[in-house]
């Protein structure tokens, strides 16, 4: 079983502080060298029974203000570890990948051919230094029920509001997969320090959204969750801007799809994502399924980018009971081709649970106090239609569905 101090082990000493009853913030600010290119710790996902997503960003300062770590200008070689076992004494695979810096020196190693439903550790080692010890799992082969799914999700991570200490306490249960559901970062915000005279500290642009990433990376339970298991991401409207709706913004300047172009390549080069998933400018899919053998199916979904603009208002807010739009019965949630794609996967589905992870409230919900009704058109409520869709597929498939949602700040 991984502990603490060895997840750590090779590379900070963020466990041993905290064993001794150190601040780990404290402690990694005054023991992490500048020259430590492994600032921003290490993460794994994508899980399938052969194969999993190992991910590095290097960073000798992670706040940077040209959103680049503090990173060389040139290719740096990153050699990378995976084994049986936290010691490292049973190598199964090994290689090496360039950190470049038009990919802000991030790293994604896509590997395959492993053993199913198994325990994997690795390791990355660059400009003299390794990184700390990362623990993944592959999933369980298709139609297995030999390793139930002890499963974490979270989202809404807005570190100026407060400490990740919930990150630290989900790596203290070793989950098997960690799913975020939206709201990585905060496009927004009183940060600490200046975001290159942007207003606000507003991310805009390509470096102030790896700048973001970055700060958030950098944070020792952050560090600590993403080592743990293997995480599976989907986003939400802060992660590019608040309230973005398809292709309309909430605000009209800078030029909406060119900010989300950067806001997707920075969620990329931050993320343990496949190649698949690589943007193409203002365009990534992000929805798709991840199965754990015959226990699960889970469903990570893109509320944002498909999604018809809102009912009644054309921005988000509480409706009346009288917006008739939001009944409308072309109005979609999802898109037309992700709907689709969502149909097949619950028809074809022979898990014995399919979970939803997803960004918004799909129950009915009254904002309102008192008399009268208000309906939140960001929700599913103004999307009536496109809701029925959905819950008619499980009714008629006949799956056991359990819907999980981000985006209210609230447990």
């Amino acid at each position: 079983m991984i502990t603490r101090r060895s997840l750590f082990a090779g590379g900070a000493s963020l466990g041993l502080a905290a064993a001794l009853g150190a601040s780990p913030v404290r402690a990694a600010a005054r023991r992490a060298p500048l020259s430590d290119p492994f600032q921003l710790g290490v993460a794994s996902g994508e899980p399938t029974p052969d194969g999993v997503v190992l991910w590095t960003r290097l960073a000798m300062d992670p706040v940077a203000l040209d959103g680049l770590g503090g990173m060389p200008d040139r290719v740096v070689p990153v050699h990378w570890q995976l084994a049986s076992d936290e010691n490292f004494r049973h190598v199964v695979r090994q290689g090496v990948e360039q950190a470049r810096r038009e990919s802000a020196h991030s790293v994604h190693v896509e590997l395959d051919g492993l053993r199913p439903g198994a325990e994997y550790f690795y390791r990355f080692r660059a400009e003299g230094e390794i990184s700390e010890v990362g623990r993944t799992l592959t999933a369980p082969a298709p139609g297995a029920r030999s390793r139930p799914l002890n499963l974490s999700f979270t989202s809404c991570a807005d570190y100026q509001t407060g400490w990740f200490t919930p990150y630290r306490r989900m790596a203290e249960d070793h989950p098997d997969l960690i799913a975020f559901l939206g709201d990585y970062i905060y496009e927004y915000g009183d940060y600490k320090y200046p975001v290159r005279d942007q207003a606000g500290g507003e991310c805009l642009d390509l470096a102030g959204y790896r700048l973001r990433h970055a700060q958030h990376k950098a944070d020792p339970e952050s560090r600590l969750a993403h080592a743990i298991a293997p995480w599976v991401v989907v986003w939400d409207d802060h992660d590019i801007e608040n309230a973005w709706a398809g292709d309309v913004p909430e605000q009209p300047d800078p030029p909406f799809l060119a900010r989300r172009a950067a806001a997707f390549q920075a969620y990329y080069e931050n993320m343990p994502l496949r190649r698949a998933q690589r943007p193409d400018g203002p365009a990534l899919r992000l929805y798709r399924t991840i199965r754990w053998g015959a226990v699960a199916n889970l469903h990570m979904l893109d509320t944002r980018q498909y999604r018809d603009l809102y009912a009644c208002t054309g921005r988000s807010g509480t409706i009346g009971a009288d917006c008739a739009e939001r009944l409308a019965p072309n109005r979609t949630m999802l898109g037309g081709e992700q709907e689709s794609w969502l149909d097949g996967q619950l028809k074809d589905s022979q898990a014995t649970w399919d979970l939803l992870g997803q960004q918004v409230f799909l129950m009915e919900m009254d904002w309102t106090n008192g008399e009268g009704k208000g309906y939140s058109n960001e929700g599913w409520d103004g999307y009536v239609a496109s809701r029925n869709r959905l819950t008619a597929a499980i009714d008629d498939y006949r799956r056991n569905a359990v819907v999980l949602t981000g985006d209210v700040h609230s447990h």
